[in-house]
């Protein structure tokens, strides 16, 4: 049945053939609209009590891309990208005042979100972990002179995909449980 669904409609079709993109095009250049509607995808996701907790730093300086990827050793691509996004978390939005991990799963939201809309406007991307590796996230700060209270939590290189990668099937109707374990 989900092929059904795959087949008539996008948004499904979208999310189960989207991949992780590592190596992209030489040259492209995302357009500014195109970026804003990457991150008002992003922007749209749910968020524990609407605080949206978030800021993006785009990075598009050739020079800068090099320095992420030299500096994070699961974002190398980066260098090679159009462009990265580093989603991070702004403790002021944080709830209690940054005692609480709810920021996290805003974040997260906020990645799948951009990933999602990346995919569907012809690009690719791919999650690179920062937070909360104290290795990546000081690399990061450093890089981009992120204020204090700014917590680098991960880095989303984007381009144009240089080949087409084949989505992976990960449905396991095992890990599914009705009305209990």
């Amino acid at each position: 049945m989900y092929l059904q669904y795959m087949e008539n409609k996008e948004i499904i079709g979208n999310i189960l053939t989207r991949t992780s993109v590592r190596i992209y095009e030489n040259g492209v250049v995302i357009a500014p609209d195109e970026v804003e509607i990457l991150l008002r995808a992003a922007m749209a996701a749910p968020s524990a009590v609407n605080k949206q907790p978030w800021q993006f730093v785009v990075v598009d300086d050739r020079r800068l891309l090099e320095r992420l990827g030299e500096a994070l050793p699961y974002a190398k691509m980066a260098a090679g990208a159009s462009l990265a996004v580093v989603v991070c978390g702004d403790k002021s939005h944080f709830l209690n005042g940054g005692d609480d991990d709810l920021w996290v799963q805003d974040l997260s939201a906020a990645t799948e979100n951009l990933l999602l809309a990346a995919h569907a406007i012809g690009y690719g991307g791919v999650w690179t972990c920062v937070y909360p590796h104290a290795d990546r996230m000081d690399p990061v700060r450093d890089i981009l002179g992120l204020p204090e209270g700014i917590v680098p939590f991960n880095v989303v290189p984007i381009g144009k995909p240089a080949r087409q990668e084949k989505p992976k099937d990960k449905w396991d109707e095992a890990k599914v449980h009705h009305n209990g374990w």
